[in-house]
């Protein structure tokens, strides 16, 4: 079915990547067909991963509120209103998320969709894919989305979007996901279908998945990166209280090694997932951009005293294991594997593009 896809006319689909970090979409679209061309990101760390991961993509360091329209033509090859081009816009999300974070600290975020429509608007593409938050659906209006679905509209795009629970696409994660297509090489609504398959941690991780065993503060100097992070020793005494399999803080809630924030209001606070282990019989919670914390979620192994490794939540992402990682410590790293659109889902929105653009 995918060889009968890409014919030579498809193989003329190329895209660019707006905010692309360490390059999750846009390795999910190449392993689709599409020629991925460029990288467009501000962040100088997320250089080398992505270039020793997208080949032939060229990385374009820039802050796109302050890339003006035609000088991205002056950087790549495009032209404006080319059937054959797909802009993708996946703009960091802190601000329209629904967990609860820092807004001060995000509020350059919120403009970021804004940003993208401009580029849309000059280029005209084929294609148009974004990726957000499902917060940005609540907050249409203050986020730009119901402008930027205006528009597309209005300028002959057929347009798709919807929350989806990306488990249903075979990622074996809690995640969901704000997700949208606009097509206007043909008069199609497009978006992929869910799989019948739901996958689970034991579908991806755990020795007979080739992860070894490893001990909280694990280095691996390889770059297979199995490298999780050290635990104080009152953290090993609660792990090992934890029920294996999906245990909660909760065993250790009456004893000495209760924390002082969870005392006498532990049923009540917000967040219980923090301290737990995962279920293998049950998707990951969403990978986070703290997921190597046991402090920030349920990102404890199912059966290992320790958090979960680098690998191990770039897998559960859906990264192959020889994805390259490069960053100068594990919070570097586990940011652009947390932030990463998961590329077995990219992969499926590019061949539902591959589809669409062979049927025209």
């Amino acid at each position: 079915m995918e060889k009968h896809l890409l014919n030579s006319k498809v193989q003329k689909l190329k895209a660019i990547d707006f905010f692309c970090s360490g390059g999750g979409m846009s390795f999910g679209m190449q392993q689709a067909g599409i020629d991925v061309i460029a990288g467009i990101d501000f962040d100088p760390d997320c250089k080398e991963t992505y270039e020793s991961n997208i080949k032939g993509a060229k990385y374009i360091l820039a802050d796109v509120s302050k890339l003006k329209e035609a000088d991205l033509s002056k950087e790549i090859d495009i032209k404006k209103n080319d059937d054959n081009l797909i802009l993708i816009g996946c703009s960091p999300c802190q601000y329209w998320t629904i967990i609860r974070t820092s807004k001060n600290k995000s509020e350059k975020s919120k403009d970021l969709l804004h940003e993208f429509h401009r580029f849309v608007k000059y280029y005209n593409p084929g294609y148009v894919v974004v990726e957000n938050v499902p917060g940005i659906l609540n907050k249409q209006k203050e986020s730009g989305l119901n402008l930027f679905v205006d528009d597309l509209k209005k300028r002959g795009y057929a347009v798709h979007y919807k929350v989806v629970h990306l488990n249903e696409y075979g990622v074996p994660e809690t995640r969901k996901r704000f997700s949208l297509i606009a097509n206007r090489v043909t008069d199609k609504e497009i978006f992929p279908e869910p799989n019948n398959s739901r996958p689970t941690v034991a579908d991806f991780i755990g020795t007979k998945n080739g992860f070894p065993k490893i001990s909280a503060g694990h280095k691996d100097a390889t770059s297979f990166m199995h490298t999780t992070a050290g635990l104080s020793e009152d953290n090993i005494k609660r792990l090992k209280l934890t029920p294996k399999n999906g245990g909660s803080r909760e065993s250790w809630a009456n004893t000495n090694l209760q924390l002082e924030a969870y005392k006498k209001k532990d049923r009540n606070i917000s967040f219980n997932d923090t301290y737990g282990r995962m279920s293998w019989d049950k998707p990951a919670p969403t990978i986070t951009t703290k997921f190597f914390s046991i402090s920030n979620g349920r990102f404890a192994h199912p059966d290992e005293d320790r958090p979960i490794s680098l690998r191990e939540g770039a897998t559960l992402q859906t990264f192959p294991k020889t994805y390259k990682f490069i960053g100068t410590s594990v919070s570097s790293i586990a940011r652009m594997i947390g932030n990463a659109v998961p590329p077995l889902y990219a992969k499926k929105l590019g061949l539902t593009i591959i589809k669409n653009h062979a049927s025209k």
